[in-house]
């Protein structure tokens, strides 16, 4: 493995370490206050192509230590979509098989993806993101096929597990604090599972406890993948609210054109949650004024076109022939 000519001996060599980091990039024509420097931690850089990588290789690290996997008994869970992709690839890399559970109205891009990536899938009627709830809900669902099938499955469970949590506080963390040269004095960040949230804060305030750290929450009726907002964390153990420091709630269609703004102004193809965590840290740096903020930028464009198109149609435009019917 040699970080400097990028050759390595397997794709499990490329995932981020504070070594080996995911990028930060600047932003530069979109920057509302010249003294507040904003950054964005572009985490589809992983190999698997989202922050996911790093809670995926932990689970699976702990899985395997444990002697949980084998080429009989692969993983079932729950996912929006990148969590799977990422256990799935990784899975499929190391001989296990995969199962995952997803809600129906998860991007059809993604839903391709995960099968591409080795999974078998399962898709149930959970709204955007797995579901708590009763009957046939993802999280349901998948606790099922692990109780009932013990010999074929293991659920690393996302929601729950710490592992999530020790992979950012063992990575993401250190390597923000590294690569700002501890200047870091805002993080933002969005909720799902919470384990990015939960360990970066964790490391970074325990480094520096006056770094101020920002979850961003879509509206009420959102459909913005992967994402929740505060009345829909039941499902996660693993929101510490304590290390947060202010809740941001947006207006979810800015996820869309924020992103789109994104691509066209700074050449970045960020995903619909990286809009809606820079929509936040813009109104965080016109209120502050200075400082140096960090963006968790969770994922690339390219799994949401679909989205994209249903939120900002005039995308669809002169993408087909004239005469075509």
């Amino acid at each position: 493995m040699n970080h400097q000519t990028r050759v390595y001996e397997s794709v499990f060599e490329m995932l981020p370490t504070e070594e080996n980091p995911s990028p930060i990039v600047r932003i530069n024509r979109l920057n509302p206050e010249p003294d507040f420097r904003m950054y964005a931690k572009l985490e589809w850089q992983n190999p698997f192509g989202s922050v996911k990588d790093r809670a995926a290789w932990s689970l699976l690290s702990d899985l395997e230590a444990r002697g949980e996997l084998s080429a009989e008994r692969g993983i079932v869970e729950p996912t929006s979509g990148n969590t799977g992709i990422s256990l799935a690839g990784m899975a499929s890399a190391r001989g296990y098989k995969t199962r995952t559970i997803v809600p129906n109205k998860v991007p059809m891009e993604k839903k391709v993806m995960l099968k591409m990536a080795g999974a078998d899938l399962d898709v149930v009627t959970d709204d955007l993101c797995p579901s708590p709830g009763m009957g046939d809900g993802s999280i349901n669902l998948a606790k099922t096929y692990a109780k009932s099938q013990k010999s074929r499955y293991v659920m690393p469970n996302q929601y729950e597990n710490e592992h999530n949590v020790n992979a950012h506080i063992r990575t993401t963390g250190p390597e923000i604090r590294r690569q700002t040269e501890g200047k870091i004095t805002h993080l933002f960040t969005s909720l799902g599972t919470c384990g990015t949230v939960t360990g970066c804060a964790t490391y970074l305030k325990e480094q520096n406890p006056d770094i101020k750290v920002y979850a961003v929450q879509p509206s009420e009726g959102h459909d913005v993948p992967g994402l929740r907002n505060v009345s829909q964390l039941d499902v996660s153990k693993l929101f510490n609210p304590d290390l947060i420091d202010e809740i941001l709630e947006i207006d979810f269609e800015l996820a869309y054109t924020r992103a789109l703004e994104l691509c066209q102004n700074e050449g970045l193809f960020a995903g619909p949650s990286s809009g809606l965590i820079f929509e936040g840290a813009c109104q965080i740096a016109s209120r502050d004024k200075n400082g140096f903020g960090v963006m968790i930028f969770c994922d690339s464009i390219f799994k949401y076109v679909s989205n994209m198109v249903k939120h900002i149609p005039e995308l669809s435009e002169g993408t087909t022939p004239p005469n075509a019917k």
